[in-house]
């Protein structure tokens, strides 16, 4: 009996014909077909229904969960539109479907209710053909081919399928593959352009000279990488509790001016719970509403659609947020651009963080570190452009600078000590301070001595009443780490009239007016004038002579002897320095010494008389006369380098000087600022038995600071003692003779010049003396006719 639906040869081949026919079109299709939708409904409607199949879906198979996942399907012609497969996802362990996937065999079921495997949809079938789709032995999916009728699959149904799947696995592999090349090609150049941006924010970072160059830039960039059309960069300083919107971007336009969150407002924004909470915020409009309700934060301003903030702390004092918004219900931030913007967040904290460092460096380069005010750099910057400015200024306007130097600060210093001094400068600094005007400068020069700049002076008048308004704040004694001080300040004033002005002259007349006021008395003020300026040109023809001088020989030494008290043998000589100026003739030590000191010009003239001491006592040690020591006063600024050790050396080796022949002689005045250094240059000196000399002993008032920190060797007496002993010994003589005793140290007494005075320190323990009495001051050659006869 033959088989239901059988046909004959002439329609077996017409229906052969037309299948191939439709895998003919099917392999010439899949060329202009880019994609797996129009892969999958090009088969279900073109190819598997014109084959004359009834029921088909396509299923993909997925590896990672070992499940099949319906891509298309295709049902009889009445009710395609309404044909829903009920199992849209089957596991390879179920079903027909998932026994082909599963062993990658095609099979034909005749009759599936005799199949357990089998899974009825909404239209149960009776025959069922599932072939695998297969690509280099890989399962990529199959088709599942139902049909009402029993028995109604052949093997020329299976052929044919298995070619439609043959040609459908080897195109969705092409898709897959190109697909894939796609995404790898889009994530190189994402990857590229994200290396890119965040090699240009690290650059930026490190390159922008100011911070709002560097939002707007680093803005410009993000918004290359994520949407950023709502953008802001907020910073929060803990010590004044403001938060400041530095840079704010609204619908894509930057809004300039800053925005300040006041203290009252702060604690209600989502940017301050982003501060406490420290950590990143990736908020949807849900959970931006729940923290709302939770009372985290209140809205402020309109509800956005998505939000993402970072936040970062630039040091100790300084926070900040970033912070993109969307208000576009199809844009919402990700996972990825809070992994971008905590990065961002970083640079922008180390940028902030070297901003903050420069302007404290700046600052620090500008200012006094211990009262805060400007510094001369600063304050010299300030009166040249002040001095350019006259020029635009109303006639008659001029400027004044006002030179303050505080009375008795150095006794306050060494009485009581730096840290008291210091705290009085304080004081004094912040009420002078209260009586600037806001465009006044304010500035400490050095030490006690001040300055304050008045710009745009209309009438003198105003500087009178800004030293009434000084002297005023001034008048009541300060309470300073419970010691009770009276401040009071000598002060020069100059004025700056004229373009053709210049900030180191002003600074050096009203400089000079100061120590007008300061030989005055304390708490006196002088002008600059006529006399002044004379004085002032001067130093300033002496400053310009002096290294002159020291290159044409213009300097000689003299010799005052140094002899003992009990029989007035000579033992040495004090050398003392005279200037023959080729114009103005002899130049007083007191004229030249002070200049040469302030202007640093000491260095070179020590350096040239310690040479020459050393030729006249190696002439006289060839001349065979006995061994003397010649002493040579020295500047203070000798004991900062110990280069002074390698120069003295280089002294008694040159001239093979006899050991401690060639002394030194410092002043008690002329403060030593590191004793630690000068420790190692004394020390460093004691191979050549040099000895120090300190002189004016008893005038200043760090001379027990030295004797107890410096190897001080020898102490004079200063001539204002001596002056005094008059038929009896002075007590402070007895004082400082006793205290030399204990320390073992040898005495010289300066300036005797009476017999009198002579025969009182012969009753006492004082070993040597100097003064006219016995010598005033010789040159060198009369200086030889001393040494072998006592005076």
């Amino acid at each position: 009996m033959p088989m239901p639906y059988q046909i004959d040869a002439a329609r077996a081949l017409e229906i052969k014909t037309d299948q191939l026919s439709i895998i003919n079109q099917f392999s010439s299709s899949l060329l202009q077909l880019d994609t797996l939708d129009e892969l999958f409904e090009y088969v279900t409607t073109q190819v598997v229904n014109r084959l004359g199949f009834v029921d088909c879906v396509i299923y993909l198979a997925d590896r990672d969960t070992d499940t099949l996942n319906q891509v298309a399907s295709m049902g009889i012609a009445h009710a395609r539109d309404k044909y829903q497969a009920e199992r849209k996802i089957i596991r390879f362990s179920e079903g027909i479907t998932g026994a082909v996937a599963s062993t990658g065999k095609a099979v034909i079921i005749d009759d599936v209710s005799k199949d357990c495997r089998y899974i009825a949809d909404n239209r149960p079938a009776q025959s069922e053909l599932c072939v695998p789709l297969i690509y280099k032995e890989k399962v990529l999916g199959v088709i599942d081919c139902e049909h009402p009728i029993k028995n109604y699959f052949t093997n020329a149904h299976l052929e044919i399928l298995t070619t439609v799947a043959h040609l459908l696995s080897a195109k969705i592999n092409q898709v897959n593959t190109v697909t894939s090349l796609k995404h790898t090609v889009r994530q190189l150049n994402d990857a590229q352009k994200l290396e890119s941006s965040l090699l240009q924010i690290a650059n930026l970072t490190y390159k922008a000279s100011d911070l709002d160059t560097f939002f707007e830039t680093l803005h410009s960039i993000i918004n290359s990488l994520l949407p950023a059309d709502n953008f802001f960069i907020a910073l929060y300083d803990k010590q004044v509790d403001i938060l400041d919107l530095v840079y704010i971007v609204e619908e894509g336009i930057q809004t300039h001016a800053h925005k300040k969150i006041s203290k009252e407002q702060l604690k209600d924004t989502a940017s301050y719970y982003l501060l406490k909470s420290d950590r990143v915020l990736l908020l949807n409009q849900d959970d931006y509403l729940q923290h709302i309700e939770q009372g985290d934060f209140k809205l402020v301003g309109r509800l956005s659609d998505s939000w993402l903030g970072v936040p970062f702390k630039a040091n100790n004092r300084m926070s900040g947020v970033i912070v993109v918004q969307s208000y576009d219900n199809k844009l919402h931030y990700n996972e990825h651009d809070s992994d971008l913007l905590t990065y961002v967040s970083r640079q922008i904290s180390m940028a902030i963080d070297r901003q903050l460092a420069r302007q404290e460096l700046e600052h620090k380069a500008l200012h006094d570190e211990l009262t805060g005010l400007a510094n001369r750099s600063l304050l010299i910057e300030r009166i040249k452009h002040a001095i350019l400015r006259l020029s635009r200024g109303k006639k008659g306007t001029s400027h004044a600078l006002l030179y303050l130097d505080f009375d008795r600060f150095k006794s306050i210093n060494d009485s009581l000590g730096h840290e008291v001094g210091d705290h009085f400068l304080i004081k004094i600094c912040e009420l002078i301070k209260g009586t600037v005007r806001s465009t006044d400068t304010f500035a400490r020069l050095g030490g006690d001595e001040f300055a304050i700049f008045m710009e745009n002076i209309t009438h003198r008048n105003q500087v009178n009443e800004a030293l009434k308004r000084i002297n005023t704040v001034l008048s009541k004694p300060l309470n300073v780490d419970s010691h009770l001080l009276q401040a009071s300040t000598s002060i020069g004033i100059a004025f700056s009239e004229s373009t053709d002005d210049k900030a180191y002259l002003l600074l050096q007349q009203a400089d000079a007016a100061m120590y007008e006021a300061k030989s005055s008395g304390r708490g006196q003020v002088k002008f600059f004038n006529n006399t002044m300026r004379k004085k002032l040109k001067t130093h300033a023809d002496i400053e310009n002579d002096l290294q002159h001088g020291i290159e044409h020989n213009e300097f000689e030494l003299y010799f005052q002897p140094i002899f003992t008290i009990a029989n007035s043998d000579v033992v040495g000589f004090e050398a003392l320095v005279r200037w023959h100026h080729p114009k103005k003739g002899f130049v007083p030590p007191n004229e030249f010494i002070p200049i040469a000191e302030t202007t640093g010009q000491i260095i070179n003239l020590d350096l040239h008389l310690l040479e020459l001491a050393a030729q006249h006592i190696a002439n006289w040690h060839k001349q065979g006369h006995r061994f003397l020591k010649v002493t040579v006063n020295v500047s203070s600024r000798h004991f900062a380098s110990l280069d002074f050790v390698a120069q003295i050396h280089a002294l008694y080796n040159k001239y093979q000087l006899p050991l401690g022949s060639l002394c030194l002689e410092i002043t008690e005045s002329g403060l030593i600022a590191n004793l630690d250094l000068a420790t190692q240059i004394i020390e460093g000196l004691s191979p050549l038995k040099v000895k120090l000399c300190l002189d004016d002993f008893g005038t200043g008032y760090s001379a027990l600071g030295y004797l107890h920190q410096l190897p001080i060797h020898i102490l004079k007496i200063d001539k204002s003692f001596i002056d005094h002993l008059n038929k009896t010994n002075n007590p402070l003589v007895e004082a400082i003779l006793s205290l030399a005793q204990s320390l073992n140290f040898e005495v010289v007494a300066e300036g005797i010049e009476t017999q009198e005075q002579l025969s009182i320190l012969q009753s006492t323990q004082c070993n040597y003396g100097q003064g006219f009495l016995k010598s005033k001051p010789v040159n060198a050659q009369q200086a030889i006719t001393l040494i072998n006869k006592p005076l």
